[in-house]
């Protein structure tokens, strides 16, 4: 789940391409895009065109797309179509390569999102609509992996947007001050076995957070899909991480989206940490006011998170399978499973350890996605017990 990340020096490498798509506001007059930001999007887009890449962004961001939004702002902020799309034209081996400035991004550039929106979440139509919430109980799912022969832990997490403030690209250093506050005061009213500390990046003794990365719970800067994207500026003002007690449920502030909500713990009791997770939502929801769209369920900067915008996975050894990776691939498209290095995405496995999580983000309650991911990792270790024996 933790991000595979690149060292400062190659943030300052890309160059111009992110210059203005990180700025507070790229266009000018009222709503009238800058010149220079049209010359930068012309630019871009001609070199992601004629370039190899094969991102949902290339494919779906046609020429008469382009034209028809490259003009276009969103009221509030005043986002351009270069802040959703300057990752992708700086990183042409970007997956997706799209990313929303602000919650009205959605809307004033559909005509892009939607399709991307369609393939990556598998046929959610602009006609569709995300289901209203449903946590369920998590203790309907008995524990994967009793023995624990296979599955080394366990995560579900869910990102939320806090109402009234934009994402990353258009915040102000005084935007991230004002959400931290808010969130470290909602996140300081947590009681139970969620009670805890909350530590801001800025100050925070250098030790202290190689220890807290190392132990994997606190994520880093560096990552040049969200840096390209504008997510790192003013770093790291408006960050930290908050940490219960038995440090199995931890919110990230201003990371990638506003929060960040874990839960986490050793073993394959996938039902337990969802419902440790579900109850931290709940509580966080009494204290803010989340951000949820009527058809996209709750909006997050990153188009793939949208709906519930919950991920469950678990690090994995499958020794058997991992022998035949196609075979592997068939049975985690079959179960609707997305695999992924040790470290999340852009990561090598090490050791041996994948991480598989669910695939679907919408289009379903959370509680039926938790039920396929539950599913599909019970029907992978089903598989690895038989190749095991054949």
């Amino acid at each position: 789940m933790l991000l595979h990340l690149k060292p400062r020096l190659e943030l300052q490498l890309l160059g111009r391409c992110t210059q203005l798509a990180i700025s507070r506001n790229a266009s000018k007059g009222g709503g009238k895009v800058d010149k220079e930001v049209l010359a930068q999007m012309e630019e871009g887009y001609k070199k992601l065109a004629e370039s190899k890449s094969k991102s949902l962004l290339k494919k779906h961001l046609t020429k008469e797309i382009f034209e028809k939004l490259k003009t276009k702002t969103t009221p509030s902020f005043n986002s351009t179509l270069l802040h959703c799309i300057s990752s992708g034209m700086c990183n042409h081996d970007s997956g997706v390569g799209l990313y929303a400035p602000d919650p009205e991004a959605y809307k004033v550039f559909a005509d892009l999102f939607d399709p991307v929106i369609e393939e990556y979440h598998k046929s959610f139509k602009k006609t569709d609509k995300q289901p209203a919430t449903s946590f369920g109980k998590g203790a309907d799912f008995e524990n994967l992996d009793p023995d624990g022969h296979f599955i080394v832990s366990t995560r579900v997490r869910c990102g939320r947007a806090v109402k009234g403030f934009p994402f990353n690209p258009c915040l102000t250093q005084d935007d991230y001050a004002e959400l931290e506050s808010k969130i470290c005061g909602a996140v300081s009213s947590l009681t139970g076995e969620h009670k805890g500390t909350y530590m801001p990046l800025t100050g925070m003794d250098k030790s202290l957070q190689t220890q807290l990365i190392d132990d994997h719970y606190l994520f880093k800067e560096g990552d040049r899909f969200l840096a390209a994207a504008g997510a790192s500026r003013f770093w790291p003002a408006g960050r930290g991480i908050f940490l219960n007690k038995a440090k199995n449920f931890l919110v990230w502030c201003n990371e990638e989206d506003h929060i960040r909500i874990i839960s986490m713990e050793k073993g394959g009791d996938l039902g337990k940490v969802y419902d440790r997770m579900v109850s931290g939502v709940e509580a966080l929801g009494k204290q803010l006011q989340f951000h949820r769209d009527e058809r996209l369920g709750y909006l997050t900067f990153c188009p793939t998170n949208l709906g519930t915008s919950i991920r469950a996975s678990v690090h994995i050894k499958l020794p058997n399978l991992m022998c035949e990776p196609e075979e592997m691939k068939k049975l985690a498209d079959k179960f609707r499973l997305q695999i992924r290095g040790t470290s999340g995405e852009h990561s090598e496995a090490k050791g041996g350890v994948h991480d598989i999580s669910n695939q679907r983000r919408m289009g379903l309650t959370e509680y039926e996605i938790i039920k396929e991911m539950h599913d599909g990792i019970k029907g992978l270790i089903e598989a690895e017990c038989k190749a095991k024996s054949s």
